[in-house]
């Protein structure tokens, strides 16, 4: 798969908090790989200490492909390395619900830092 040109835009869909009470919402745009996703998925859970409920709302459907260490220029496109998800601003890429305000806050502050992209804290009726 092509890798495609720079993000622009907004998001035009998942802008809005959907299933849970509570959401976290990219403000820039950017890639975001599985392993971020898994590391900020484990940062939430861990804070929210095994209550509540939380919907991952991206996924990383795009490969990234890379070619090893001192390979020549050449010889085509190189192996899969990773795969990520595109996100444009306004994208919302996890929502909890069954906590706090206070908890959930927090959980997504902790989580926020895993991402190369800024994000921003939302609630369910103020979109």
């Amino acid at each position: 798969m092509h890798r495609g040109g720079p993000l622009r835009g907004n998001a035009t869909r998942g802008t809005t908090v959907a299933f849970g009470s509570y959401g976290l919402k990219a403000v820039t745009p950017g890639l975001i790989t599985a392993r971020q996703i898994e590391s900020a998925r484990r940062t939430i859970t861990r804070t929210m200490q095994r209550t509540g409920k939380y919907w991952i709302r991206i996924f990383p459907d795009h490969p990234m492909t890379a070619k090893g260490a001192e390979v020549g220029m050449g010889k085509g496109k190189g192996t899969v390395d990773h795969y990520v998800a595109k996100v444009r601003p306004g994208r919302v890429m996890f929502e909890i619900e069954g906590v706090t305000e206070a908890e959930a806050r927090n959980a997504f502050r902790l989580a926020g830092h895993k991402f190369g992209v800024k994000t921003k804290f939302i609630l369910k009726h103020t979109e």
